[in-house]
């Protein structure tokens, strides 16, 4: 059979695209080129023009040239350097404002000359601005032209801060902000309502002009617009694909980033497969979705008629093919998340034995463990496992400030009520106030706030897991403490997390560890906390025999579930487990309405978590198989002496 060639690989793809390992490999790669072409400059008397980008896309960029400056001697004495954009209205000295951050992340660490530096004017009056921008675009003609232009993504497919209906011709000017784009931003804002609707912004036209482009994307939340960036035709609705048009340009992405395209999510309709057992899978899955039909019902003109026919002929006939996956797929429901004792385990997602298990859940917040896992929580307790849950950070910056002020209110009338002295309460509640008053956007609070916040959350996670069962004696607050000095340090140093982490899984030695295995924020608490469970674990197992017994499960929260083809193992929910679930999830009442941190989705904790269960029901239910109320997802994590 015919092999294609790489062109033919990447036929679906509009303009060229490099896949990295990681972002830290891509990120030296970008950084390389930069050098490069500064040092080129240089050799011939010239200076090197850059347009640079910010927000975290870019940081490991900027990383490695620091770290080129200092170790290596480069040199940016011949660069003129001119950033995309920055928000408008905004200060300079703001924590928020580009300037800060492009300080932050490489002018203050290097040797380039102040009035090389050229970033937008968030300071100016309204009438200014359009004269301002005709003047920033003279400043780069004058420069000679940018030598090359980095880029990030936003999710609405902005480049720069050109949003959606973005002409391809248009320059530096005055936009307004998507409100997912500044969904994105609320956190560092410290909510949406305070980041600028506005902002100032190089045009495509000012981009195309950029003798190199580089686009950089990293993690899976960037990969849906990835792929319409790539894949879709020219369109107003993603400004990313207008970049189809330059002869100059290259998208630098991680390996998640990259996996929506099509030759790395359906390789099968682009080139001759190796057809493992997992890629047949997913095939199979994928063919049943695209065809409406249960996979028992899947034909051999299915397959042909879908850029599967090599699949038939490698592995068929079809029939068997369907057989197989089905069967496979069927293996990974289970009533019996901690193992049905004495039943025959050999098709079953978990072990029989030992018939009670000691199960260590791991909950990132106060609150992921009943929203992504609450009905497999219950039922394990049910079922007479030895459950244990551990909150690993306080959750505190996740409260209203209000909600903590009505808190010590109450406290203070609570003990007037029994006749307690309340002189120092009523001087720590004066202190919350006046601060709380003058508290600007995201700065961090003051520790009485802190404290206050944390003691919330851990009321309501103990009212939590009371309610699926567990004694108090069963539930751990780890308060681990890279939580509370992120909010200081960039990059928290987290070895006594670890420490912290080992002990408790050395006290338990669980059989069974469940762990958020949400990936697809990078910055989020949820993948550092995994990371040092997983650390932790690693560590252990060089030394500890119980650990080739603990096997640990992945779940997922709010957001996001697992795809089909990954699950392996399904956990149905009865009606009443669902409305079980939910009351569990209602004891964290400081979250429900409208959390602090909601995300881009609207919709409350518990509404999103039944949508999704009942959404992966569903996927099941189209497969072919029975139909269920709701279904929690959990994937298990191969260790190096995982054999099976």
């Amino acid at each position: 059979m015919k092999r294609l060639n790489f062109f033919e690989e990447t036929r679906y793809e509009k303009l060229p695209v490099k896949v990295f390992p990681d972002k830290f490999s891509a990120s030296k790669r970008v950084a390389h080129r930069i050098a490069d072409i500064i040092n080129f400059k240089s050799s011939k008397g010239e200076n090197a023009v850059l347009g640079l980008a910010t927000g975290q896309t870019p940081v490991e960029v900027y990383a490695e040239l620091v770290r080129m400056h200092r170790e290596e001697g480069l040199s940016f004495k011949n660069v003129i350097t001119f950033n995309l954009d920055e928000y408008y209205p905004m200060n300079p000295t703001s924590a928020q404002s580009y300037v800060a951050f492009m300080k932050h992340h490489l002018f203050d660490h290097v040797d380039i000359r102040p009035e090389n530096i050229n970033i937008p004017d968030g300071t100016l009056n309204k009438d200014e601005i359009h004269d301002y921008c005709l003047k920033y675009e003279n400043r780069i003609t004058e420069a000679g032209g940018m030598d090359i232009q980095i880029l990030g993504i936003g999710r609405t497919g902005h480049i720069g801060f050109n949003e959606p209906g973005s002409a391809p011709n248009s320059g530096t000017r005055l936009v307004t902000l998507d409100d997912l784009t500044r969904s994105d931003a609320s956190r560092e804002f410290g909510g949406k309502e305070n980041v600028p609707t506005k902002a100032i912004t190089m045009g495509i036209g000012t981009i195309f002009k950029a003798r190199e482009i580089m686009l950089l994307a990293w993690n899976k939340k960037k990969a849906p617009i990835i792929k319409r960036a790539v894949e879709e035709k020219m369109s107003g609705d993603v400004p990313a694909t207008y970049l189809q048009m330059s002869e100059n340009v290259e998208f630098i992405l991680d390996e998640d980033a990259a996996s929506e395209l099509t030759r790395f999510d359906t390789p099968w309709l682009v080139k001759d497969c190796t057809w493992t057992p997992e890629l047949i899978k997913k095939a199979v899955i994928w063919l049943s979705e695209e065809t409406n039909k249960p996979i028992l019902k899947l034909t051999e003109d299915d397959y042909n008629n879908n850029g599967m026919a090599q699949l038939v002929v490698d592995k068929g006939p079809a029939y068997d093919i369907n057989i197989d996956i089905f069967n496979k797929i069927q293996h990974t429901i289970t009533g019996w998340p901690g193992g049905k004792p004495g039943a025959d385990d050999s098709q079953r997602p978990e072990r029989a034995e030992p018939a009670k298990k000691t199960s260590l859940i791991f909950s990132p917040h106060p609150d992921d463990d009943v929203i992504s896992m609450g009905g497999t929580f219950i039922r394990l307790v049910d079922q007479g496992h030895n459950v244990h849950v551990a909150y690993q950070t306080s959750g505190n910056t996740a409260i209203w400030d209000h909600d903590a002020l009505r808190f010590v209110e109450f406290a203070i009338d609570f003990n007037k009520s029994i006749g307690d002295d309340t002189s120092k309460l009523e001087s720590v509640y004066k202190k919350m106030r006046d601060f709380l008053d003058e508290k600007e956007p995201n700065q961090p609070d003051i520790k009485e706030v802190l404290d206050v916040k944390g003691f919330i959350r851990k009321t309501e996670a103990l009212a939590g897991a009371r309610y699926a069962g567990l004694s108090d004696e069963n539930i751990h607050f780890m308060n681990l403490p890279f939580y509370e000095r992120g909010k200081t340090e960039e990059n928290p140093d987290k070895e006594d997390d670890i420490i912290q982490t080992m002990e408790l899984l050395q006290k338990l030695q669980p059989h069974q560890v469940f762990a958020a295995g949400d990936f697809a924020d990078p910055h989020g608490t949820h993948i550092k906390c995994f990371n040092i469970v997983l650390e932790a674990m690693n560590r252990l197992r060089k030394t500890e025999d119980w650990t080739k017994d603990c096997w640990l499960w992945m779940y997922r929260g709010a957001w996001h579930e697992f795809e089909m083809h990954e699950i392996e193992m399904a956990v149905p929910l009865s009606p009443n487990e669902v409305l079980r679930k939910r009351s569990a999830i209602f004891k964290h009442q400081s979250q429900k309405d409208t959390p602090v941190f909601p995300g881009d989705d609207d919709r409350e904790f518990w509404v999103r978590a039944e949508d999704r269960n009942r959404e992966t029901a569903k996927c099941y239910h189209d497969l072919g198989f029975a139909e269920y109320e709701a279904m929690e997802a959990f994937v298990r994590w191969k260790f190096d002496w995982c054999l099976d």
